[in-house]
């Protein structure tokens, strides 16, 4: 960032009690980087006697002007190296609870959960000064013994609370990349370790069980299925566009996408079964009206109607050795 020399002078402004305040006067008037607002003045927060009675104030006066004078020296110094750090006070006071709503509903429900888990964990209230690497570590012991938002009686798992402090991670760093924060708190901060649970996929009998099976919702069979047969996660199936859609050159049809998890380009041949239960060819999302809350207890419905005893979850369905089985054998036509 280029700047102009800009003079940073110590100056003085009366006070109706009898007090100075002390601030610096910068010309011509600098640019806060964060806000995009020009600064021209800096109140120091330092006040001396305007007719100091005895040798004792007149004592503190210097003092003051003296640490008055060493700010703006430091100041000047700031401005050559273009660091801008003490334009950034007012920042410590914004709300963090208001910022992580913010970022929360551009995200998907895990987020507000863990929103609603952090503003019971704060009592309502927290400023970005507030975040700090004790109170993240606190949260961090918070959730490895709270119980669920919307069942009360229970205690979320470990794998839960993995994933939950994660998404606040993932919160921190977005944080820190918009300058927000002023140190990237990660550095200091321990994860929590995912235990190790058995991996339940469904079988090829099974996936047509579930074919065989009537949903509720309609738009949920055709995703699960979907799932089983491309190996596609929730958060790419829910994204999936028309657009995306494309024909070979063997006539065949691909996908070609830009995976959120890992921000990669794909390009997947996907069979004619499976572009039948994305419905009919239009604009927009694939599957309209599908959110994440559906593939939760709607879908463990669905499952447990099939007569499937398994603890499947929407990420089962996507498990290597279920994909390949549909990849190796032929399906009988689903009817969504």
């Amino acid at each position: 960032m280029t700047l102009t020399c800009t003079n940073v002078t110590l100056r003085q402004k009366p006070l109706r009690n009898d007090r100075i305040s002390l601030y610096l006067d910068y010309y011509p008037a600098i640019r806060n980087p964060y806000t995009m607002k020009m600064s021209r003045r800096e109140f120091l927060g330092i006040y001396i006697y305007a007719k100091p009675k005895n040798e004792q104030q007149r004592m503190f006066n210097q003092d003051m002007l003296n640490k008055a004078e060493a700010i703006r020296c430091i100041r000047v110094q700031s401005l050559i190296n273009e660091e801008f750090g003490f334009l950034d006070k007012n920042k410590q006071k914004v709300d963090f609870l208001a910022y992580f709503r913010t970022k929360a509903r551009e995200k998907y429900e895990k987020w507000d959960c863990v929103y609603n888990h952090f503003e019971k964990f704060v009592g309502g209230k927290c400023t970005f000064g507030d975040v700090t690497v004790e109170l993240c570590e606190k949260f961090r012991d918070y959730l490895l013994k709270c119980k669920q938002i919307n069942h009360p009686n229970a205690y979320i798992s470990r794998n839960s609370a993995a994933g939950y402090y994660s998404t606040f991670r993932a919160l921190l760093k977005i944080a820190y990349k918009e300058k927000m924060l002023r140190e990237n708190l990660n550095d200091f901060l321990e994860k929590i370790e995912w235990k190790e649970v058995k991996k339940e996929y469904l079988t090829l009998d099974e996936v047509k069980k579930l074919a065989a099976t009537p949903c509720k919702i309609p738009v949920l069979k055709q995703a699960s299925l979907f799932a089983c047969m491309t190996g596609l996660r929730i958060s790419d199936i829910l994204k999936l566009d028309w657009r995306d859609f494309e024909v070979g050159p063997d006539q065949g049809y691909y996908i070609r996408i830009c995976t959120e998890k890992t921000e990669t380009e794909a390009t997947l041949p996907i069979s004619q079964e499976a572009l039948e239960l994305c419905g009919e060819w239009g604009t927009g999302k694939v599957f309209k009206g599908l959110t994440r809350s559906m593939t939760h207890h709607p879908l463990k419905q669905w499952i447990a109607e099939a007569g499937i005893r398994k603890h499947i979850t929407f990420h089962c369905l996507r498990h290597y050795e279920l994909s390949f089985s549909l990849r190796t054998n032929s399906l009988q036509r689903f009817s969504a």
